[in-house]
């Protein structure tokens, strides 16, 4: 995993990529361009084995890229922090104080559930400039409920993140 200059005391609680399941889709879309390009290069005359090295170059490349966009966006969550990395190249890094979140929930489209990933969306004290989401992760509710033992909600009361549920 990505390395994360902790404070001393400081713990990781969950570091995690989005799932590879999250993008399926981004593939599916890849070997469709790589079908009609295989079609195209037929159309133009092209022999068999040019038609292969076109649909291969094409797949390799969707491969390539959607492995690459995954393994490039590093979620973690600390005891006292909440920080997203995306790129290698470039880098683009959100970070929030954890006691700044005030709500944190999950969704899911069909989709999703049917792949068993979803969105865990955290809402900051902080402006709308910045939305705080961990796409596409497996097990959304297992990070809630991480979320929820770090801030101390699912025990005792409000820290941030709403009134805690009696039992019941």
């Amino acid at each position: 995993m990505a390395s994360l200059n902790l404070s001393p005391g400081e713990r990781v609680i969950f570091q995690g990529h989005p799932s590879w399941r999250a993008i399926l889709g981004f593939y599916l879309k890849g070997i469709l361009v790589a079908a009609i390009a295989g079609l195209i290069a037929k159309l133009f005359g092209s022999g068999g084995a040019t038609v292969f090295l076109v649909v291969l170059a094409v797949i390799g490349v969707t491969v390539l890229a959607g492995f690459v966009k995954r393994v490039a966006t590093v979620y973690t969550l600390t005891d006292r922090r909440l920080n997203i990395k995306r790129g290698i190249v470039s880098r683009e890094v959100q970070e929030t104080r954890l006691e700044r979140v005030q709500n944190v929930n999950y969704r899911q489209s069909f989709y999703q559930r049917l792949v068993q990933i979803g969105d865990v969306d955290f809402d900051t004290a902080a402006t709308d400039d910045y939305n705080f989401v961990f796409a596409g992760v497996a097990d959304p509710a297992e990070v809630v409920h991480r979320v929820d033992q770090a801030t101390g909600t699912a025990s005792a009361g409000t820290h941030g993140l709403g009134e805690a549920q009696p039992p019941g």
